[in-house]
């Protein structure tokens, strides 16, 4: 058998043996879905109107907040809100402190490199033409983004 031979059916043999062992994909590394169902989702906002707006006592409102509390009791989760300027919730994000940010993002948010974007779950016409809406995870929690744009997919119809 040639070594190409040899290592494709090597690998199918791992990916075989994987699947047999229960391992879950999309997965989250650090547990955040586990974690979250029956706990609580920490959402860090931060404002932009009409999405989020953040008032100087209380829980943050708009159509973000509401989303993310509506995902979170789907989950049988509470959530807990962290607000913020949107470098500081990322690096909370990055730190692992969040599982989610919001604040009227956007698909061409500079903020990719520190955070994993949903698809966009709305758009919306300005003079500046479509603006398409994202929401931000912990990067490599794939599980949780994959349940967090289902969810979208079906609240929002993205």
């Amino acid at each position: 058998m040639s070594r190409r031979r040899l290592a494709g059916a090597g690998a199918l043999a791992l990916l075989v043996a994987l699947t047999g062992c229960g391992i879950q994909m999309p997965a989250d590394p650090h547990g955040s879905i586990d974690r979250i169902e029956g706990g609580t989702l920490r959402a860090g906002a931060t404002e932009q109107p009409p999405w989020v707006d953040v008032h100087d006592a209380g829980e943050p409102t708009g159509s973000e907040p509401e989303l993310i509390e509506e995902f979170a009791a789907q989950l049988d989760a509470g959530v807990e809100w962290t607000t913020g300027s949107e470098a500081d919730l990322l690096a909370a994000l990055e730190r692992g402190e969040l599982d989610l940010v919001v604040g009227g993002f956007l698909d061409d948010t500079p903020w990719t490199d520190r955070g994993a974007v949903t698809r966009p779950y709305t758009e919306r016409s300005t003079k500046h033409g479509t603006q398409k809406h994202v929401m931000i995870v912990r990067m490599g929690e794939n599980a949780l983004l994959t349940e967090l744009e289902t969810f979208l997919h079906e609240e929002a119809g993205s």
